[in-house]
Parts: structure tokens; C-alpha cells; sequence
């Protein structure tokens, strides 16, 4: 074979690069040498072992000539395994580039991917390249389109799906494509998605992941793909067509003009704690890209509760992540981010830092600090809870939100101030840094927890499946089972959780700052009160599309239209109680069930189950508009008296116990004459006659 020519290169760009003449490579790495190691096409056996020439600092780099794209590869690092140190190199151990674009197959669990030093072993020799991914070479795309200017929260009703679970059991879409991002950019998928009137969706993790590895034993695997091994490649499970797939299904959605933000998983890495595998980062600089305990550098920081964290305060890895960010939305047009475990990522020694060097680095970066990002704000390190703290232009998870509704909806008293405090947009979190109320993300349910069906369904979760004895997943819900535990064929029971479903629904979506839905919630998906579905990539945990209820969904998508149609339902501004934008009546105005303002003790009186929010301000066409927003929390009947009409009296638009959605036509008015009757649990929505 004729000998390779290897020159010099350049340090920059970090990864393989094709160029004409072959590619250049560039491994971020404090070993003493990397190599570059070639496979067969079929990425099954090595070829060739090429060690790159040039050092700048901790990159190592060169260029090697005959190489184009479709080329399989992947690195060795060499050096010193002193765990103690911090350092565990082992050439033996094939690594995927960080950098890698795309990857050859999933990752998979395999007892060749740990360094058996981990458990006391002498040495370990044993060779890993017949189980870890190899990276493909490609070039890079073409810039994908991207909706411009980024979409503002303030108009969106987010939508948090799962890319496999969506469209697995659809059978509007062809088998091959269920359960992929070609699912997802399907006309049947966008069909639906429109109708319910969703403006943007929250894919969950999306780039390529490891199952933890107790999962295997238990066959189980990783379902929600929280355990991200390489940043900027689509999983193959959920993109078998890499990065194009993905691009297209953004550009249908786009087309259809539905925003696409990804959640990603920047806080720790799938190479977990001591006794994971070595895979990537953990061979390449294991001391430089994660956080060690001081006192004993064999071990990991542990603040995202997942066996690392990731060192963002340092170069390297700052570097990492803003690369593989504007790689997704350079790529495959993204238009935003959510961070999860956020506290984690804005963390140094001393503690979370709301001037972390990554923070500042997007906010200064021209291309990311123009788009969504959501903050989940807390982890499970001390001061993790960091609710409120993320910059301006920052929107977060409100569990505050979450917890108050519930709680309030359930019966618990005492309630009402705090209630009044979430619904207006959580003020007292946001609004003191002059922050839009959009930044508040509300929900009640999401990915992590009881679905909305199981949380009226379910007062103690139901874990077993996950193989841990139901130990896992959180034991507070706020959950309520109106009288019975789980499924029931009793018709009086299963209308009384349809009426729930629709109060949470209507409460969400009518409460100032950025809704939230959870997938499957619009159409009472069921995880058989599982709380925790991580490791439940089956029927549990997808969307079940034969079982839809149809009511349900059209109650939803009704309500979001209403949304979508009074603006004193999503005005962003914070509320204050006083009259502007030249009308006289104030901008909210709260009120008992009486009909009378609430006052003094009123506010946190543990018999008070009633709030009345009265919205007043300029509707689109600049005429006053005046919206009515009743919570009736707890179980009983209320005789209800509404607050005084600006006009001639007010009209019913949505009550949540009888699904009424009438069309929002003024012309023809549904009035609301005398004191009206609800029960509990429920949410009423009102129209002001004004003229």
C-alpha cells in the first residue's frame, strides 16, 4: 500500500473536515497522541492508524490526503491512566469524535466499552472498536432555512412531543417511516399538529445516546434520550436518514408554520460516573471536559444527578456546546433551544452563576442569542432551584405554575393568592428584572411525570415496569383519582375526569405567559400512572392513536383558538391592577364568588375555592375588550355571582364541565343572566358585551 501523505494542517475547525486533496482533522485532547483510525466501508475492521502530527496547546491536528466522505473513523487517545489525576486514557478503547457529524449506528450497551481498571483490573487491552459507532466524514449542508426573526414566545403555544413516540402507532403513516423524524414531517402528522392549533414544538433529545446501563439487565432501553454521547448527530434510531431527514421534517413544519425548538442535554454526558464507559470525552480529556471532585479527581460532580457534569466554565467546553448549537440550526434549521437541568450548565465552583461563561457566550453570540431558549432551572446540586434567575430573553419552566394549579384544582385551600399570582403570569419571578411575562413557560404536565389523564386518574404512581421496584420517579403529583384507583368502567367517574382534563386544559391555555402541552395530553393518553417512563420505549409510553378522545382534542383545539383570538388572554406585560393604554378600567381586577373584589384575609382564606380574574385592555382592532376567567378549585357545587358588565352583560364562552366552546362570535351572544351555578373542579371563560 502506498504510504499516506500526512502534513501538517489546521487546528480549526475542531473534527474531520473533507477538503479536496482529503480531510483535516482536529481532536480537541491533553493526551500525549491521537490517532486517526480508518475502517472499511462497513465499519468492521480497521485499516489504518494514522497519528496526527501538529499540536497547538491541547489540539492535536493534521491533514491526511485520500480521504473523502462516506470514510468510517474513529480515534485513540494515548496516554497516562491515573484515575487519581483525573487522567484515563487507554488507547484500546475506540472513541467517537465529539465533533463527529454523523455516526455509522447507535450506541449500544457493551461490556468492551468499559476499562476494566474500573473494578480493580490490573490493565485492560481489550479492544472496543467492534461495538462503538465509527464517525462518518460528509460535508457539511447547505444552511437550512429558518424562520426569521425567530418566532417571540409571547405568540406560542408550545407543544413538548417525543419524535419516536409521536408517530410510532400512527396509522396514517407508513410503517417505515412511524417512530422517525420522517414520521414527524409527515402530511398526516402535520395535518394534525395544525389542527390542534400548536405553534411550536419542543422535540425531546434528539442526538445520539447511550441506555444507562442498568437498563439492559431489565430489558429496558433509553426512551426519552436524556444520556447524549454526540452532540451533533440525530440519533439513527430516530433519524435513519442523519441529518437531511431531520432538516426536511423542519422545513414541512415550517411550511405549515410550526417553530421547532430541540431539547438538549448539555449538562452531563452518557459516559456517566467512574464505573461508566469510555466512548468520547471521558479518553479524550477527561480532567478538561468534566467537573471532578476536588478532594478526589476518580470521581465526577454529580449536580445533574446522572453520574457527570459536563465543565462549562471552561473553554473546551463552552466551545463544545455553542458549536453543536449553531451546527443544529445552521444544519437542520432549528429555531431554538431547551436546556435541560439549566442550573447545571450555569454552575462553577462556588455555585450557580447567572454570568456563567456559557450564559454570556450565547448572549453575545449574534446567531444563538436570536432565538428560543428555555431554561429547565434547577438541578439536584445545592442552590439548585434557580427559578427566575436565567437572563432577560430567557424563557423558564414554571413549576411553580404546575404545582399551584394542581394543588388549587385538587381542593387544597389557602390557595388563591398564589393562584391569582401564577395565572397572571408569575410577576413576582419575572417582571422584577423587566422581563416579559412570555418567559414564564407554563404547564401542568410534561414528559417528566404524570401525564394529564393519569394525573386525574392516579393518586399513587404506578413504576413497576421500570424494573426498580417503584422506588424511581417523584412521589409529590398533586394527583387526585375521583374515587377510584386507575382505569374504571364506571361512566359517572370517567365523565368526572374528561371535566378535569378539560379545567387543567382551559386554565393552562387562558393564564398569562407561554403555554405548555404535554403530547398526547389533548387526546387523555394514558401511562398507566407511570411517572417516570424513561426506560419505556413500547406502547406505554407512546402515542396511541386508536384510543384518541376526540372530544377531548376538540375541546383543545377550541380553546387554543380562543387564545389565539383575545389578546387580554396572552398580553406579555406585567398586570398591574391599574387602567393604561388609554381605557379606564384596570388591567385585571380579581374578584370572590360573591362578585365582589377580593380583599384582606379573602386572599388566603383556606375556604376560599373561587377566583375571579377580570382582564381589561385593547383587543386587535383597538377596541376594549374585557375577558372574565373563572377557577373553581375542590370538589361542590357554587352559586357564582359574575362582577359588573362594562356593556350589555357577559357571554359564555368555554365552561370546562359541560366542554361548551361556542363559536366566538359576538353577533350571536350567549348571555349569562343571574348568578351561575359551577362545580368544582372547574373553568369558565366569559366575554364582556362592551361595545
Amino acid at each position: 500500500m502506498q504510504k499516506r501523505i500526512v502534513s501538517e494542517g489546521l487546528p480549526s475547525p475542531l473534527g474531520v473536515t473533507p477538503e479536496k486533496s482529503g480531510v483535516n482533522v482536529a481532536v480537541h485532547s491533553s493526551a500525549d497522541r491521537v490517532e486517526f483510525c480508518l475502517f472499511s466501508d462497513d465499519g468492521t475492521r480497521e485499516v489504518e492508524r494514522i497519528a496526527l502530527p501538529s499540536r497547538s496547546g491541547d489540539v492535536h491536528f493534521g491533514h491526511i490526503a485520500g480521504i473523502g466522505t462516506g470514510a468510517r473513523y474513529g480515534l485513540r487517545a494515548h496516554g497516562p491512566f491515573r484515575p487519581e489525576e483525573g487522567l484515563r486514557f487507554n488507547s484500546a478503547k475506540l472513541l467517537v469524535d465529539p465533533y463527529a457529524k454523523s455516526i455509522d449506528r447507535p450506541f449500544r450497551e457493551d461490556p468492551l466499552i468499559y476499562d476494566a481498571r474500573r473494578l480493580g483490573a490490573a490493565t485492560d487491552e481489550s479492544d472496543s472498536a467492534a461495538v462503538v459507532p465509527k464517525g462518518v466524514v460528509r460535508r457539511p449542508l447547505a444552511p437550512a432555512h429558518r424562520l426569521a426573526p425567530a418566532p417571540a414566545l409571547a405568540d406560542q403555544v408550545i407543544y413538548e412531543l417525543h419524535v419516536r413516540g409521536f408517530s410510532k402507532l400512527n396509522p396514517d403513516i407508513p410503517e417505515a417511516q412511524r417512530g422517525t423524524f420522517a414520521g414527524l414531517g409527515h402530511p398526516a402528522s402535520i395535518r394534525y399538529l395544525t389542527g390542534l392549533g400548536v405553534t411550536m414544538v419542543e422535540l425531546l433529545p434528539v442526538a445520539a445516546w447511550l441506555d444507562e446501563r442498568h437498563l439492559a439487565p431489565l430489558g429496558l432501553s433509553n426512551y426519552w434520550g436524556y444520556n447524549p454521547v454526540a452532540w451533533f448527530v440525530p440519533d439513527p434510531r430516530l433519524a435513519p436518514g442523519g441529518m437531511e431527514e431531520v432538516r426536511d421534517a423542519v422545513a414541512a413544519l415550517h411550511e405549515a408554520g410550526i417553530a421547532v425548538i430541540l431539547d438538549v442535554v448539555y449538562n452531563h454526558s452518557g459516559e456517566s460516573d467512574h464505573l461508566g464507559p469510555t466512548l468520547s470525552m471521558r479518553g479524550l480529556d477527561n480532567a478538561g471536559y468534566f467537573r471532578l471532585l476536588p478532594e478526589d479527581k476518580r470521581l465526577y460532580v454529580n449536580d445533574a444527578g446522572c453520574g457527570n457534569v459536563l465543565a462549562l466554565e471552561r473553554p473546551e467546553g463552552v466551545r463544545l456546546a455553542m458549536d453543536a448549537m449553531r451546527h443544529w440550526v445552521t444544519e437542520a434549521g432549528v429555531d431554538g433551544f431547551r436546556f435541560d437541568l439549566a442550573t447545571t450548565l450555569a454552575r462553577r465552583d462556588s455555585g450557580f452563576d447567572p454570568a456563567a461563561p456559557i450564559l454570556a457566550a450565547i448572549g453575545q453570540d449574534p446567531l444563538l442569542s436570536s432565538l428560543v431558549l428555555i431554561a429547565e432551572p434547577w438541578d439536584i446540586g445545592y442552590g439548585g432551584y434557580q427559578v427566575g434567575a436565567f437572563p432577560p430573553g430567557w424563557g423558564e419552566w414554571n413549576d411553580r405554575y404546575r404545582d399551584t394549579l394542581r394543588r388549587f384544582m385538587k381542593g387544597e385551600g389557602g390557595l388563591v393568592g398564589e393562584l391569582a399570582t401564577r395565572i397572571a403570569g408569575s410577576a413576582d419571578t419575572f417582571a422584577w428584572r423587566h422581563r416579559s411575562l412570555a418567559e414564564s413557560v407554563n404547564f401542568v404536565t410534561a414528559h417528566d411525570g404524570f401525564t394529564l389523564a393519569d394525573l386525574v386518574s392516579y393518586e399513587r404512581k404506578r413504576n413497576h415496569a421500570n424494573g426498580e421496584n417503584n422506588r424511581d420517579g417523584n412521589d409529590s403529583n398533586h394527583s387526585w383519582n375521583n374515587g377510584v384507583e386507575g382505569e374504571t368502567p364506571v361512566p359517572a367517574i370517567l365523565r368526572r375526569r374528561a371535566a378535569d382534563m378539560r379545567a387543567l386544559l382551559a386554565a393552562l391555555l387562558f393564564s398569562h405567559g407561554t403555554p405548555m402541552l404535554a403530547m398526547g395530553d389533548e387526546i387523555a393518553r394514558s401511562q398507566g400512572g407511570n411517572n417516570n417512563a424513561y426506560a419505556q420505549d413500547n406502547p406505554i409510553a407512546w402515542m396511541d392513536w386508536e384510543k384518541a378522545d376526540t372530544e377531548l382534542l376538540a375541546f383543545t383545539s377550541a380553546v387554543i383558538a380562543l387564545r389565539a383570538a383575545r389578546r387580554t388572554l396572552r398580553d406579555p406585560r406585567p398586570l398591574t391592577g391599574a387602567p393604561r393604554d388609554g381605557i379606564s378600567l384596570p388591567d385585571v381586577a380579581w374578584f370572590g364568588a360573591d362578585g365582589r373584589p377580593l380583599e384582606g384575609g379573602a386572599w388566603n382564606d383556606a375556604a376560599t375555592r373561587v377566583l375571579i380574574a377580570v382582564f381589561s385592555g385593547l383587543a386587535e382592532n383597538g377596541r376594549l375588550e374585557r375577558t372574565a376567567l373563572i377557577l373553581s378549585g375542590g370538589e361542590g357545587d357554587r352559586m357564582i355571582s359574575l362582577p359588573k358588565s362594562a356593556g350589555g352583560g357577559w357571554r359564555l364562552l368555554v365552561d370546562s364541565v359541560a366542554g361548551l366552546t361556542p363559536a366566538n362570535d359576538p353577533g350571536d351572544p350567549v348571555l349569562v343572566e343571574g348568578p351561575l351555578l359551577v362545580k368544582g373542579r372547574a373553568t369558565l371563560l366569559l366575554a364582556d358585551t362592551v361595545a
